[in-house]
């Protein structure tokens, strides 16, 4: 009966407290806070008569209660006993503290009074404990409601249970974290992208290639794929076609070398967080595209490491055959010249000139004997075979050449400046030619710095695309060619060395042969004066040129 007086009693003053407090709401109370509270109390509660307001306060969802200075308290609603399972009649007359775990750090007990009494807002949360001990987090608003004279008269309190979206929080955090660790433990480039390329997640390898590419290493698989493997992304997203193990080759500025990956994607179903999408079936959004790169450099220089070993053996036969018919076709030539000579003289004798029919004999007998040498010689030409043409990636060839003269490099103290574009459009070509073709300009360019008395021997070579063309400048900062002679030096038999091998080539006869053959084109840069540069131009597969 007492505790029923004292609800009667508080019915006036409940309304009374919660009026002030929307009067004049201390600063950073909740919007919430004060919607609710209206909302209760419709036109400010003046219209309302108490046992009206009662109700409505007594059904609002929210916990709602009413303490005196010193957190007794003095009214308390039906959500009130659902959470914390007291009869109002057990709370009224209790201290607040009867919530209390004991779990709750004594500093946030400080900060909650320190700012109440300061006549201030209160937001947090608590662990509580309901009339059966059970625990619960209880997230709380206290407000303080102040009199007249402008001082702390009474504390209104707002809390409701919050223990099971805050597990479902921290269990989705630990989801992502566990999900992150996973990512960030696999030994693979992980990436996934939405339907405009923008990441929106990756992996610690997809940083680390980030920091060594200088830049977005998606945008470099993307034109690897499309360039070395004829793979369109976009079209494969249309058909929604997954992709496995493409191997793509990435080269390096510098001498880090080339690093090749197998790449493999699929198209998996991104998220639609629009609203618009509450009560659709479908909350599917695009695709997103889920890339995974696989590093298999290790393996692919151990296959190259014995590649090489045949391409030296190879390349060697060939440059030696190219030798034989540069030096036997300058013979020839070179024979060409006296043959003529008899033979015009014979003439001479058949048109009446009187020698003796002896000398004719002689003369005959000496013209026969030089044609039959003639064919011999050209006989013994070796046959250029036609080979079939391929894709080829010109990184990955002058990589091979710069392995192939090493050894050479070191021996003279010549640096490499290695500049090649990341990936290059692949020419239509036999590599075998164009191999020999770049290990003639780098023989050249090394015996051009073996005799420099420059301390600092240094060859660079660029690769880039310009208008369909696959451009490589190899540039040594050596003696260079005197301008006179850089015709001459495509000329058969031609060396414009002032050391070596006498009699000796430069091969760059054969060079341009090969670059003409493959549709292009080899200059010297006659501008250039701090050495030789020579340029290649090679049409791009597909260029059309």
């Amino acid at each position: 009966m007492a505790a029923n007086n004292l609800e009667s009693t508080n019915q006036p003053m409940i309304a009374d407290v919660i009026g002030n407090f929307l009067a004049a709401p201390p600063a950073g109370t909740p919007p919430e806070l004060l919607e609710s509270f209206s909302l209760m109390l419709r036109n400010g509660g003046s219209g309302l008569p108490p046992h009206l307001f009662q109700e409505v306060v007594d059904q609002a969802p929210v916990a709602v209660s009413v303490t005196d200075r010193k957190a007794n308290i003095l009214y308390a609603n039906h959500a009130f006993e659902r959470l914390t399972g007291y009869d109002r009649r057990e709370a009224v007359g209790k201290n607040e503290s009867l919530l209390s775990n004991k779990t709750t750090p004594e500093s946030v007990y400080q900060n909650l009074w320190q700012t109440i009494s300061a006549s201030a807002h209160w937001s947090g949360v608590l662990v509580n404990r309901r009339k059966d001990g059970s625990e619960y987090l209880a997230e709380l608003d206290i407000a303080p409601v102040l009199d007249r004279e402008g001082r702390v008269s009474h504390y209104l309190g707002m809390h409701r249970d919050i223990t099971e979206v805050d597990r479902l929080q921290r269990e989705n955090g630990y989801q992502k974290e566990l999900f992150q660790s996973v990512l960030n433990a696999a030994p693979v480039v992980v990436a996934l992208l939405d339907t405009q390329q923008r990441v929106i997640l990756e992996n610690q390898e997809y940083q680390r290639l980030k920091s060594d590419l200088g830049g977005e290493p998606f945008a470099v698989f993307r034109r690897a794929l499309e360039e070395q493997a004829e793979l369109s992304l976009s079209v494969a997203c249309e058909l929604g076609r997954p992709f496995r193990n493409q191997e793509v080759r990435l080269d390096q500025a510098g001498g880090a070398g080339p690093r090749w990956f197998s790449c493999s994607g699929a198209w998996v179903c991104g998220f639609n967080d629009a609203v618009s999408a509450y009560f659709s079936e479908d909350n599917q959004a695009q695709p997103c595209l889920l890339l995974l790169a696989n590093e298999i450099t290790a393996r692919k220089r151990e296959v190259e490491r014995a590649r090489l070993q045949h391409l030296r053996a190879v390349l060697a036969e060939q440059q030696l055959a190219e030798g034989m018919r540069e030096a036997l076709a300058a013979a020839v030539f070179q024979l060409q010249g006296p043959l003529n000579v008899i033979e015009a003289a014979t003439r001479m004798l058949d048109s009446g000139g009187g020698d003796p029919a002896s000398l004719r004999g002689m003369l005959s007998e000496i013209l026969n004997s030089g044609r039959k040498t003639l064919e011999t010689m050209q006989a013994v030409l070796p046959e250029t075979v036609v080979e079939a043409q391929n894709s080829v990636n010109l990184n990955e060839i002058l990589h091979e050449v710069i392995q192939l003269v090493t050894e050479r490099l070191l021996v003279n103290g010549i640096v490499i400046d290695w500049r090649p574009e990341a990936v290059v459009p692949a020419v239509s070509g036999v590599g075998k030619q164009l191999r020999g073709l770049f290990k003639y300009l780098m023989d050249n360019a090394i015996r051009a710095l073996e005799g420099s008395r420059s301390n600092a021997r240094e060859i660079r070579i660029l690769t880039c695309e310009e208008d369909g063309l696959v451009m490589v400048e190899i540039q040594d900062n050596g003696p260079g060619i005197p301008r006179e002679e850089q015709i001459k030096v495509f000329e058969p038999f031609y060396s414009a060395w002032r050391h070596g091998e006498k009699g000796a080539g430069m091969g760059l006869a054969l060079a341009r042969e090969i670059a003409n053959r493959h549709g292009g084109g080899l200059t010297v840069d006659p501008d250039f004066e701090d050495g030789c540069r020579v340029r290649v131009e090679l049409p791009g597969r597909g260029s059309g040129l």
